[in-house]
C-alpha cells in the first residue's frame, strides 16, 4: 500500500447565504440576527464551537457592511467607530482583561450613535468572566440568540458540509452511519471529518464505511 504524507493544510470554508443550513436548532437564532431589530441595538449570538456563529455573523456583515473584530485582538489602539456603525465582536469568551475597557467604550459609542453590536460567544453573557463591573452589567443586559446542539437533520447536513469544504466525496451511507454514532455536537462532526480526511489522504483510500468505522474506533 502506498502511504502519503498527510499535512494539516487550511481548507476553504464556504460561508455564503446558500451554505447556511437552517434547522430547528438554529432557526430562531438566524431569524433574530437577520431581522436586525434588537433591543438597544445589540445582540449576543451564543452557541457551541462549530455551530455556525461565524457563518451567521458574516451573513449579517454582508447585509450591514459590518466590521468583524476578534475579541482576542481588541486593544486600546482600536479607533472609535463612526456614527451608526455595525460591529461584530467574535468569541467574547476570549476577551483579555486588558481589553475589557476597549469593549466597554466600543459598546457605549455604538449605543450613543445608533450603531449595532453583534457579539458571539460559546456561553451566555452572565457566564463570561468579565472583571470590569460596568462592562459585565451591559453585556448581561444584552438580548441573546441561542444555537442549540444539532438535531438529526442538521447533524447530517453539517457532516456533509464539512466533507464538501474539504473536497471529500464520501461513499453512499457514510454520512448516516456517522450521524448515528458520533456525539450529537458540532465539534464531534468537525473532528470526525478531519480525522477521515487525514486517513483517506495518508492511505490513498476513498471515504467508505469501513474507513469511517476505523475513524470512530480511533477517536
Amino acid at each position: 500500500m502506498a502511504w502519503q504524507l498527510s499535512l494539516d493544510l487550511p481548507h476553504a470554508v464556504s460561508l455564503g447565504p446558500e451554505d447556511f443550513i437552517l434547522s430547528e436548532a438554529n432557526r430562531a437564532a438566524h431569524d433574530m440576527v437577520t431581522a436586525m431589530v434588537w433591543p438597544e441595538g445589540k445582540l449576543a449570538l451564543i452557541g457551541p464551537r462549530g455551530s455556525g456563529k461565524s457563518h451567521l455573523a458574516r451573513l449579517w456583515q454582508a447585509e450591514t457592511d459590518a466590521m468583524i473584530l476578534p475579541a482576542r485582538d481588541l486593544g486600546p489602539s482600536l479607533p472609535p467607530p463612526g456614527p451608526g456603525a455595525a460591529i461584530v465582536v467574535e468569541d467574547v469568551q476570549r476577551l483579555a482583561p486588558a481589553a475589557e475597557a476597549t469593549l466597554f467604550h466600543l459598546h457605549n459609542r455604538l449605543a450613543a450613535s445608533g450603531g449595532r453590536l453583534l457579539l458571539t460567544a460559546d456561553r451566555p453573557p452572565a457566564r463570561l468572566e468579565i472583571r470590569l463591573p460596568d462592562l459585565a452589567s451591559r453585556l448581561q443586559a444584552t438580548a441573546v440568540a441561542r444555537i442549540a446542539d444539532p438535531d438529526d437533520r442538521l447533524l447530517g447536513a453539517v457532516l456533509a458540509k464539512h466533507f464538501a469544504d474539504r473536497q471529500l466525496v464520501p461513499m453512499v451511507g457514510v454520512i448516516p452511519y456517522l450521524a448515528t454514532r458520533i456525539e450529537r455536537s458540532f465539534a464531534a462532526a468537525a473532528a470526525v471529518v478531519a480525522r477521515l480526511d487525514r486517513m483517506a489522504l495518508a492511505e490513498g483510500r476513498p471515504v467508505s464505511r469501513a474507513l469511517a468505522r476505523r475513524a470512530l474506533d480511533a477517536g
